[in-house]
């Protein structure tokens, strides 16, 4: 994906409220052997571009001065409560260095899954994305969660995944953590327990 953005020489507080009145949003890449720079950017494409998925996801490519850097998108700032990104870090990547960064989880086949299409129970996404560490060549958009095969109390973990090639899962503390589950509605096991307990003899 490609970003384009401008060198900006002048810094401060007054001088990003100007730019912010510019419709440009301040901001920054840093990181491998180069001297962070100072960018500036359109803010109305950078707005859209932070809604979609793949950008906080993917290597990019941001292009200031006719110079194409690969980086990847390690923090925003948004105003309080106005539609407005006031600042944006980028991180500068190399392709023979692994990078660490959290990858967006997809859930395949959930309607047919047989614990929701047979079961009648509803999934809990336990974990939404996924860190991972990989070389950036390597960096999938997304991870696949296939949920096809999955009955009604049955626990998906992250070794029931197929990660891609190069890629390696970081985890922190639980080495399989549960990924998403297929369970009852809250209501629907009341009603169960309710009327699993009909019909007994009281104790005497």
């Amino acid at each position: 994906m490609k970003v384009v953005a401008f060198e900006r020489s002048v810094q401060g507080t007054g001088a990003s409220r100007r730019l912010r009145n510019a419709g440009k949003t301040p901001g920054i890449i840093y990181g491998g052997a180069a001297e962070p720079k100072m960018i500036e950017l359109d803010h109305n494409a950078l707005f859209h571009a932070l809604k979609k998925e793949v950008f906080h996801s993917s290597i990019l490519d941001i292009e200031v001065g006719g110079q194409t850097e690969k980086a990847l998108l390690r923090a925003f700032q948004m105003h309080p409560f106005k539609p407005l990104v006031l600042h944006v870090d980028f991180q500068r990547v190399s392709a023979t260095e692994k990078i660490h960064t959290k990858v967006p989880l997809h859930f395949m086949n959930q309607e047919t899954a047989p614990g929701v299409k047979l079961g009648h129970g509803v999934i809990n996404h336990i974990l939404n994305e996924l860190e991972v560490s990989c070389l950036p060549g390597d960096l999938p958009e997304y991870i696949e969660v296939d949920m096809g095969a999955v009955e009604l109390n049955q626990t998906v973990h992250l070794a029931d995944l197929k990660l891609p090639k190069g890629v390696t899962a970081i985890t922190h503390g639980d080495d399989n953590p549960a990924v998403a589950a297929i369970s009852l509605p809250a209501g629907a096991q009341s009603e169960a327990a309710a009327e699993g307990g009909e019909g007994e003899t009281p104790a005497a």
